[in-house]
């Protein structure tokens, strides 16, 4: 049994469309403390390839939405099979790569100018689709 499983029964076994939990409940059902790196919303991402807790919620059909990791609170929402979006895994991975990259060359470009809020995950999909050729 892995490190994280005990979150994966937890949320197969909720069924709910939302589970909302604290960093401390989470920890309470893992019994070990999450890591330090629960500070930062990147560790909450969606990616497959970010983490193995990652994998466990994704397995689990869910997906992490409004993190706020100043307030030590996650939500999780179920989502569609094996909590990743059409073309599976591999897509998904490649897709936020290249998302990843955009946005840390807009964050160089724009260092002092824009101020992101906390818990805003900038790698996050919006669900809107731009292209070039039609913009």
């Amino acid at each position: 049994m892995g490190k994280y499983d005990p979150l994966k029964s937890f949320l197969e076994a909720s069924g709910a469309e939302e589970v909302p939990m604290s960093f401390e409940e989470i920890e309470a059902l893992l019994g070990a403390p999450l890591p330090d790196s629960r500070r930062y919303p990147a560790w909450w991402s969606n990616n497959p390839s970010n983490n193995v807790m990652t994998r466990v919620w994704l397995e689990a059909g869910y997906r992490t939405e409004r993190v706020d990791v100043a307030g030590g609170r996650v939500v999780f929402r179920r989502a569609g099979a094996g909590g990743l979006p059409p073309g599976g895994a591999a897509r998904s991975s490649l897709e936020r790569s290249h998302v990843v990259n955009v946005v840390e060359r807009l964050q160089r470009a724009l260092a002092g100018t824009v101020t992101v809020a906390p818990g805003v995950d900038l790698t996050e999909p919006t669900g809107e689709v731009w292209d070039a050729e039609t913009q």
